[in-house]
């Protein structure tokens, strides 16, 4: 376990960053998550003056929805470079590099010291509700780029700011049950039925599903990581439905995977199916559900109209995440039509042509919009793409923040080095599995935060680390 950051240097930390240059406005960030504060930690290098904004009650909120997994990739790819600087600078003791945490270690050992290095400049429970241009709508032109951005925050005060990066994330925005990217017929009726992905199933909830028959919907790691989870219920019954006539896509590649956890992931689920332990129901589009009697019936129909049905105690949907840009809605955003990014980062991210290790090294550039100086950055920049990867997010918000600076040659200097093997081991991931004891109760989890890999939306997180 790392230590906190304490002495001196934590303080000169707090001291550099606290006042604004030359009496600028402070560049808001929005979420307190690993990207967020990456990108915080960029700009107190830099030496500009900020503040981090969290809507939750304490930093890495939404990962502590997940703190139970752990993931996939070692510590050594899951720390920002400026981030480590400043931590070592501050006294923090680094985790074992090949250690692979958990949610909760990754909040504790390394969000929480990082998040104590910027003092009164990271604000928890502070929800951002709308962004603007003060004085200007976003119909409004002429001296709109030197007008500062107005922030709206939800206890009714305002902030103003020179720039605007939000890595809000979207784990707060879920896909819904539906197949056709539309709510299923019935699905608010039953939302005391339906949990989100990735629950606690062994642990704080476990009483909820043991002994009783679930239903996972979805393809993706996130589903893989529930179902070998609900497997270790002992008195419990399972059944997973797919879209697709096969489960060949979470399955990935077995032994010969290019990335090899993915791989040990897959051979283990597909074990369970093959065995009868996870009934599979492919070919499965979500169209209605309704309470019955013996507790919740989802009905799919395919787009040729044949229907089937099925009958569980509760559902986990496990059907990714889309990002939510309203609070943005008054500033001139260019947004891809299809996977709500921009429209610049779109054909790189595409899941129809990549897997989180083909998209490249991107930064200011792709990210930018027609509204100068705000920038999604992280999973929310991906939109309804799961290809994010952690370390990308840094290197976003590594070229973001330089740019903000006004360093255009370190901005567009975007480098990326994560080779698809050797990023993720399942070797790693065994042994570490037998010397908590299975303490989790989860292999591995997700690569660095609850993401599905290649078909399904993203949460808030990696694929990858």
């Amino acid at each position: 376990m790392s230590e906190g950051c304490c002495g001196p240097a934590a303080i000169e930390i707090e001291r550099f960053t606290a006042q604004p240059s030359g009496g600028t406005l402070p560049v808001v960030v929005i979420g307190a998550g690993p990207v967020g504060l990456a990108a915080a930690a960029h700009l107190a290098e830099r030496g500009l003056d900020f503040l981090v904004l969290e809507a939750g009650r304490q930093v890495g909120a939404s990962v502590a929805r997940w703190g139970h997994v752990r993931v996939f990739s070692p510590w050594k790819y899951n720390i920002d470079a400026a981030a480590r600087r400043l931590l070592t600078a501050a006294g923090w003791t680094e985790p074992d590099p090949e250690w692979l945490p958990t949610g909760a270690e990754l909040i504790g050992d390394y969000l929480a010291p990082l998040a104590k290095t910027f003092g009164e400049r990271v604000r928890l429970g502070t929800r951002v509700t709308a962004i603007s241009r003060l004085g200007y709508d976003r119909v409004r032109t002429t001296g709109r780029e030197q007008a500062p951005f107005l922030i709206h925050l939800a206890d009714g005060q305002e902030i103003t700011a020179r720039a605007v990066v939000d890595a809000s994330g979207t784990y707060d925005t879920p896909n819904v049950l539906g197949a056709s990217g539309l709510p299923a017929l019935g699905e608010q009726t039953v939302g005391d039925l339906i949990d989100h992905a990735l629950p606690d199933v062994l642990g704080a909830d476990r009483e909820r599903y043991e002994g009783r028959h679930t239903l996972v919907v979805g393809a993706g790691h996130s589903a893989a990581t529930t179902l070998l989870a609900l497997a270790q219920l002992e008195n419990a019954q399972i059944t997973w439905a797919v879209r697709a006539g096969n489960a060949s896509r979470t399955y990935g590649g077995g032994d010969a995977d290019a990335l090899p956890a993915r791989g040990a992931l897959g051979t283990r689920l597909r074990a369970h199916v093959d065995s009868g332990r996870i009934r599979l129901r492919t070919g499965f589009f979500t169209h209605h559900v309704q309470h019955s009697t013996d507790g919740v019936e989802v009905v799919s129909r395919d787009p040729s109209g044949h229907e089937q049905s099925i009958t569980a105690d509760q559902i986990i949907s496990a059907t990714g995440y889309r990002p939510d840009h309203s609070i943005a809605s008054e500033l001139r955003l260019d947004l891809d039509p299809i996977l709500g990014s921009t429209r610049q980062l779109a054909p790189l991210i595409d899941p129809n042509a990549h897997s989180c290790g083909t998209v490249p090294a991107h930064g200011v550039d792709e990210l930018s919009h027609p509204e100068t100086g705000y920038y999604a950055v992280g999973v929310k920049s991906y939109g309804r793409a799961p290809t994010f990867l952690m370390a990308t997010g840094y290197e976003q918000v590594r070229s973001v923040v330089a740019a903000v600076a006004g360093d255009w040659e370190a901005a567009r200097d975007v480098r990326l080095d994560l080779p698809e093997t050797g990023v993720c081991s399942s070797n790693l991931a065994e042994a570490q599995e037998q010397r908590v004891g299975l303490a989790t109760g989860i292999s591995g989890g997700l690569l660095s935060t609850p993401l599905p890999l290649a078909d399904v939306s993203a949460a808030g997180g990696s694929c990858c680390g």
